[in-house]
């Protein structure tokens, strides 16, 4: 499999199959919403468009990254979501690099959202797939952070070699500047556990597949593919 990672602005075509990376915290948060029993994840490509969702579907959970804001049920944090019962609701989420890069790529023919907590069901998914070519959309710091890099590095790599060990990858994942600044509280809306969530490796047993539903990006959880 020959593995390309990009940021978001060096996307300069549609992929054929992409694999958007958000550590800490986008898809990291869809994972536990998904394993907290939401059905669906709509991505939404601004604040003002995941309000306007809401207010069409009061039943739907909105959230986004930052402090809580009017509007928004709650924010893009693993540790807080973590207590919600989400047994068969709708989430509308936004964020800052995560849902951005999803929407990046939406013309793909495969679009799976990752993290460390589904990396595996992930790989097994490209593994199924036997792609040729996969793009790696790094979403974190203009396709710098550390943390997202490290995750796709490791995915990549899993694809091809099952056993390789994740514990390089999870301690540059530890030393990133994205989690020193949840750690320190530089960044808002943040339990005390979001970085070991996290850098829980496999924690869920599924694949996050992304694709157009109604004219919106609709984010699932899948098995198999």
């Amino acid at each position: 499999m020959d593995a390309h990672f990009l940021g978001i602005d060096e996307l300069v075509e549609t992929p054929s199959v992409a694999v958007v990376v958000d550590v800490m915290r986008a898809f990291t948060v869809a994972a536990w919403a998904f394993g907290q029993g939401a059905e669906k994840i709509v991505l939404a490509e601004s604040l003002d468009e995941a309000l306007a969702l809401k207010a069409r579907h009061p039943d739907w959970v909105a959230l986004k990254d930052g402090p809580p804001a009017p509007g928004f049920d709650t924010v893009n944090s693993p540790g807080m979501l973590r207590s919600l019962d989400l047994g068969g609701r709708t989430v509308v989420q936004k964020t800052t690099a995560g849902t951005v890069g999803a929407l990046a790529v939406k013309d793909a023919s495969l679009v799976l959202c990752a993290g460390f907590v589904v990396a595996e069901s992930t790989a097994q998914a490209l593994r199924t797939r036997k792609s040729d070519s996969v793009t790696f959309v790094v979403t974190g710091e203009g396709g710098k952070a550390d943390e997202d890099l490290a995750c796709a590095q490791y995915i990549a790599r899993r694809v091809g070699e099952p056993g390789t060990d994740a514990a390089e990858y999870l301690r540059r994942a530890a030393a990133s500047r994205a989690a020193a600044e949840l750690t320190q509280g530089v960044r808002k809306g943040v339990h005390p556990d979001d970085v070991a969530l996290c850098l829980e490796l496999d924690r869920f047993p599924f694949a996050m597949v992304a694709a157009p539903e109604d004219s919106l990006m609709v984010l699932r959880p899948h098995t198999s593919i």
